[in-house]
């Protein structure tokens, strides 16, 4: 699984798909939030018109807005893959507050270092929980690996432990198994098994 930084196209290529995408969406989110705000904001009869008419005049405005940021940021992140040499979530965080305060540079140095702080600490949010996912992603996807994996047969282990076991005598013993071999000092002693005791004998007078 690529991480955000693989899976997107190299530099300069990216500057353009980064130019579209954020277009698109900031042209579908700006033209559903001012079609809401001119459906709320008509009169009554008029209601769809307002909210036509406030689409056709904010989208397009909003998503040149998100072009031009997410242009400005794909060429300072490209900037830095290229002076850094690697590819990083270093690379997005610094563009990204590149990006706030190269937008806010006509509002002074005040307003330009608060728009670089807010846009260095979005980003890094931003990458953060994308490694997140990631390797929360990677992890689902090991897991259901092993548990992919084919298990070996219910009987084999029952065979491998039988196999390693002694054999019992039949009955425990009682048909010719009861005979135990001991070995001490090279000698052998048998003990023979019986069901019953002899009798103990009887010495009394009669």
């Amino acid at each position: 699984m690529g991480t955000p930084e693989t899976s997107r196209e190299p530099c300069p290529d990216r500057i353009l798909d980064d130019i579209g995408g954020a277009f698109g969406m900031g042209a579908v989110g700006g033209s559903a939030f001012h079609f809401l705000k001119g459906l709320y904001n008509s009169p009554k009869g008029e209601r769809l018109i307002g909210g036509s008419q406030a689409v056709r005049l904010n989208a397009p405005r909003v998503g040149g807005s998100f072009a031009v940021w997410g242009g400005l940021f794909s060429a300072f992140d490209c900037t830095m893959v290229y002076a850094r040499q690697k590819e990083d979530p270093w690379n997005s965080i610094i563009a990204g507050a590149a990006t706030g305060g190269f937008l806010s540079m006509r509002q002074g140095v005040g307003a330009s270092a608060r728009s670089a702080a807010f846009g260095g600490v979005l980003l890094a949010l931003i990458e953060g929980a994308g490694i997140m996912l990631n390797k929360f992603l990677s992890a689902q996807q090991q897991v259901q690996m092993i548990m992919d994996e084919p298990l070996p047969p219910s009987g084999y282990s029952e065979a491998a432990a039988d196999s390693g076991a002694t054999e019992k005598p039949f009955f425990g013993g009682w048909f010719g198994g009861g005979k135990k071999e001991e070995s001490s000092g090279g000698s052998e002693t048998k003990i023979l098994e019986s069901f019953d005791a002899p009798p103990v004998p009887n010495f009394e007078y009669k």
